[in-house]
């Protein structure tokens, strides 16, 4: 019940003639750009999110050590008074 290879070439010979070969070559390599570009944009993304991340971190971990500084600074100020 699947499709022949005859029917296959049959399909594809009417798309060459209603299409024509040169059309045919520019839809595909669209379409193979376009499917590049949504890689490189899902790739981008996942980089995106990593540096986002990192940077996350990177201020977390600045705000507990300026916490403690402030901490600190409270602490010798009570001391001196």
């Amino acid at each position: 019940m699947g499709i022949s290879i005859w029917q296959l070439l049959i399909v594809l010979g009417i798309v060459v003639l209603l299409f024509g070969t040169k059309k045919l070559r520019n839809m595909g390599t669209d379409l193979g750009g376009a499917i590049r570009g949504f890689k490189k944009s899902m790739g981008d993304d996942d980089d995106t999110k990593d540096k986002t991340t990192e940077s996350l971190e990177n201020k977390s971990e600045g705000q507990v050590y300026e916490a403690r500084d402030a901490q600190s600074e409270k602490a010798n100020d009570k001391q001196h008074s």
